[in-house]
């Protein structure tokens, strides 16, 4: 028995003896498609059969049975009703499989029907609508690493969003961490990590091959160079394009139809997020492991359209790191937060509006139903109703500023929604099959063939009159069902009066049901009028979706900029609701936020129990904070705010503040928490020390850096000595000084503060009264005198005897420590023999100290500076004595 594969599929040995026919094209259609569940259509049913039925049973808890093909041969089966595909087929994708579906490819009748593999469904490639987030995307991308560089390419099949990039290849991770793909195509070769997509595809190298992979592109795009896609001096993301075009090309033919363009970008133009810095801010999912709550990206998701929805992800994902192009988001969002009317007739407009992309993506792939074909031309005769909104009257509202460009692009596509108001009815029935889609005028052939239906049936109408008349049997009646065709019925009381020329057809419990010449007549005429209606109207179908596929590149656009001003005005909804203020960017380092507060944490407080706190960073200021004070007073929400509040405005956000002016930050680093991955291996210590060195080794004097406790995770000293060091290599390196918040439980890092004039202290006030302990959630300067551990854990509900006891133990500790003498430096140990020098310069004290032969050269550089700004403070003493 095979067993199933690592693609997700099911591996496959044909057994050798004798077959059915059926069976035999079975087995020839399995032996193309080894390592995928094949659903085999046999009339209403799609039938699994061997391992296949066997990994369908288990996986949609359906019954396993099985089917003679061959003289005492049985072979397990199991089937699932066509009709209700979709819904087993997310079951199996969810289940890892793989999927081809193979259907009847011609009519039934005498001998085989012929069956061929028309769609090959895998996790990249999903296009059913019930199966797909209406907010997210569904990505298949590929990747290729060559050296030090790397290409990435990703598509949406739903959408026909298509892009490719190409990047260092240390940087590929982040980006796929971003996209977070359903699958994966990758070669043998390349060892890629992708911890975000879990689905991964070896596909053929030659799909990689540059010249393979671009000659593909410029056939799909019908053009002699990719210089037009921006792409044509970056081989690696044309391969990597060309194999996500291969890929779907081998599975699903008729969805290469949709991919109509193909954008490059650099990821220079945008800030990474590692995954560390998403999970500890919970940007898009809520809770360090994705549990329930709320995230970022829902708090601030006013957006009405699945399309809207999809861009917010995509930008809060993306931060972008040029002024001039957040300035013109902030300006649009500035328009909507400035005409409350605009922006909730937009809101009201925009509520209706369809998923015009999906909808376009649909026609283009050639699967679009008639009620896809209504809902895209309704929403495209709503677009000149924003177009209107955002272009104000004559002598109205003056200018309309941030949305110029917005409504530029909004182009209603006239064209398109004309030619489906001409051809298509207005309520049209859900399946092409029904019947009655197209308006009547658009062909003389389907009106005739029409009128002849009608007028059959209006003779079969006057025939049942007709016959009841001539046989005296009120009760006679013209019915219709599939086996039989149309028949004549009359109970078994009224058989004396059946006609001579009544030909018996069917026998019932209580009736007999007979035709006659002349009904079969009407019968032929119907019928053939039937078959010949839907096959016209199928082809007038078919044409039109051509057309308007012609005209989906200019849909999409249409598509982009409805999900555009879905954004905006979602923001200033947002910032209206819960007063937020437009930031203003600089390309400065500074960093000061006025009375900030958390955008998640604010929201779920009462109103007004939230205490907003200011922020004030630079190089020429405070460079790095340490931040002390106690647990549950508000320190990791503080941080986190501040990120966060950077993060929104680099996404063209209003910001939960009074005022802020941020100069662009180039990334966001985050150190937080404790956690193990113990099936890598690591413990919680080696984590923080792997997410710290990758801090230290890539930010820049323009990152903002978040440190939650270092050092908690080993000894005292241990984690003492690296948190300060952590922070001197921050502060005193010359190729970082990052902008930092540092908050530690290690009072003795608010030293640092009197001797790197970049490093200041501030601490969470806390009121105490009669042993009582307050939070008051402000941060104020100057370093906590105290923990208030032992505090916390009472809140906690730990129990007053082991309270009772940490107490009694702190304070022998604080009597022994403050009982226990400290040398002075360069003190001899004995009081008795004099110093190695008289201590007239601290300068020369602290130079005394040093152990030269020991210092590695970024400790000499730290020393050098700490001295450097210890003999400056004493040479401003001595000109002040003077």
């Amino acid at each position: 028995m095979a067993a199933l594969s690592a693609g997700g599929g099911v591996g496959y040995n044909a057994p050798v003896m004798p077959e059915t026919p059926l069976r035999r094209q079975y087995l020839d259609i399995k032996r193309r498609y080894p390592d995928v569940v094949l659903l085999f259509r046999l009339g209403d049913f799609y039938e699994t059969f061997d391992d296949d039925a066997r990994a369908a049973s288990a996986a949609l808890g359906i019954t396993l049975t099985s089917r003679e093909m061959g003289k005492g041969k049985r072979y397990p089966m199991a089937g699932i009703p066509h009709h209700a595909l979709d819904n087993y087929l997310g079951r199996l994708i969810d289940a890892g499989h793989k999927v081809a579906i193979c259907e009847q490819t011609s009519e039934p009748g005498a001998g085989l029907v012929e069956r061929d593999v028309v769609r090959v469904v895998t996790p990249g490639t999903l296009v059913e609508e019930n199966l797909l987030d209406g907010k997210s995307n569904n990505f298949l991308a590929a990747v290729l690493v060559e050296g030090y560089s790397a290409g990435l390419a990703h598509l949406d099949v739903s959408t026909g969003e298509f892009a490719a990039a190409q990047l260092p290849a240390d940087g590929l991770d982040l980006e796929i961490g971003r996209l977070a793909p359903a699958e994966l195509l990758v070669r043998a070769e390349d060892q890629v990590s992708a911890l975000s997509a879990p689905n991964r595809t070896e596909s053929p190298d030659i799909d990689f091959e540059f010249q393979d992979a671009e000659d593909r592109l410029k056939r799909r795009f019908g053009v002699a160079t990719l210089e037009a896609f921006g792409c044509a001096d970056k081989p690696l993301a044309v391969a990597a394009a060309g194999a996500v075009l291969a890929y779907l090309e081998r599975t699903q033919p008729s969805s290469v139809a949709s991919v109509v363009s193909l954008s490059t970008y650099s990821t220079e133009r945008y800030m990474a997020l590692d995954p560390q810095t998403r999970r500890n801010l919970e940007i898009a999912q809520a809770g360090r492991w994705g549990g329930e709550g709320q995230s970022l990206l829902s708090t601030i998701d006013e957006t009405r359209t699945s399309m809207g929805g999809r861009m917010l992800r995509r930008w809060v994902g993306q931060p972008l790191l040029d002024r001039e192009p957040l300035d013109a988001r902030l300006d649009a969002v500035a328009w909507f937060h400035d005409r409350p009317l605009a922006r909730e007739r937009t809101a009201d407009l925009l509520k209706s509006m369809p998923d015009l992309e999906r909808l376009a993506g649909r026609v283009a792939a050639g699967r679009a139903a008639p009620r896809d074909l209504a809902a895209l031309r309704r929403g495209l005769e709503e677009v000149p109703d924003l177009a209107a909104l955002l272009c104000p009257a004559e002598g109205g509202e003056e200018g309309n500023g941030g949305v110029d460009g917005l409504l530029a692009r909004l182009d209603p596509c006239a064209d398109v929604a004309e030619v489906i108001a001409e051809a298509v009815v207005d309520d049209p029935p859900a399946a092409l099959s029904d019947g009655g889609v197209m308006r009547s005028g658009v062909d003389e052939e389907l009106d005739r063939l029409r009128s002849v239906s009608t007028g059959a049936r209006s003779h079969l109408a006057a025939l049942e009159r007709k016959e009841r008349e001539r046989t005296g049997v009120k009760s006679l009646k013209v019915g219709y069902n599939r086996v039989f065709g149309y028949y004549i019925e009359m109970s078994r009381a009224n058989q004396a009066q059946v006609p001579d020329d009544y030909v018996r057809r069917q026998t019932l419990a209580g009736a007999e049901r007979y035709v006659t010449p002349e009904l079969k007549e009407y019968e032929s005429t119907i019928l053939n009028a039937q078959e010949r209606i839907e096959g016209v109207e199928a082809a007038l179908f078919k044409a039109l979706c051509e057309r308007i596929a012609a005209r989906c590149d200019a849909v999409l656009a249409t598509a982009a900029a409805l999900a555009e001003a879905d954004v905006y005005s979602g923001f200033a909804a947002a910032a209206a609701r819960y007063g937020y203020v437009r930031p203003t960017l600089t390309d400065g380092d500074e960093l000061d936020i006025v009375n900030g507060r958390h955008p998640v944490v604010e929201r779920v407080l009462p109103q007004g129990g939230f205490v907003p706190n200011d922020t004030k960073l630079s190089r020429a200021g405070a460079r790095v904070v340490v931040l002390t004070g106690p647990n549950m007073s508000g320190k990791s929400t503080y941080l986190r705010q501040v990120a966060l509040i950077v993060l929104l405005a680099q996404i063209g956000c209003f910001v939960p503040a009074d005022a802020a002016r941020i100069g662009i930050v180039d990334r966001i680093f985050t150190r937080v928490g404790l956690q193990d991955d113990l099936a890598a291996g690591q413990s919680t210590f080696m984590i923080e020390m792997v997410e710290t060195a990758q801090i230290l080794r890539n930010a820049t004097d323009r990152s903002l850096i978040i440190l939650d406790e270092i050092g908690r995770g080993t000894s005292t000293y241990d984690g003492l000595s690296i948190a300060r060091a952590v922070a001197e290599y921050i502060h005193n390196h010359p190729a970082l000084g990052a902008k930092t918040l540092f908050a530690t439980h290690y009072h003795e890092l608010t030293e640092l503060a009197g001797t790197l004039p970049g490093i200041k202290n501030f601490h969470v006030a806390v009121a105490e009264k009669d042993g009582e302990v307050a939070f008051l959630h402000k941060i104020v300067p100057g370093a906590a005198d105290k923990s208030y551990g032992v505090h916390v854990a009472t809140l906690a509900g730990m129990p007053p005897a082991v309270v009772s006891r940490a107490r009694e133990v702190l304070q022998g500790l604080e009597r022994e420590n403050g009982r226990r003498p400290r040398r002075r430096r360069n003190a001899p140990a004995n009081p008795d023999q004099p110093a190695l020098l008289p201590p007239t310069s601290e300068v020369s004290e602290r130079l005394l100290d040093i152990d030269v032969a020991s210092l590695t050269p970024l400790e000499a550089i730290t020393k050098l500076f700490e001295l450097q700004d210890t003999a400056r403070r004493e040479s401003e003493k001595g000109r002040g004595g003077q």
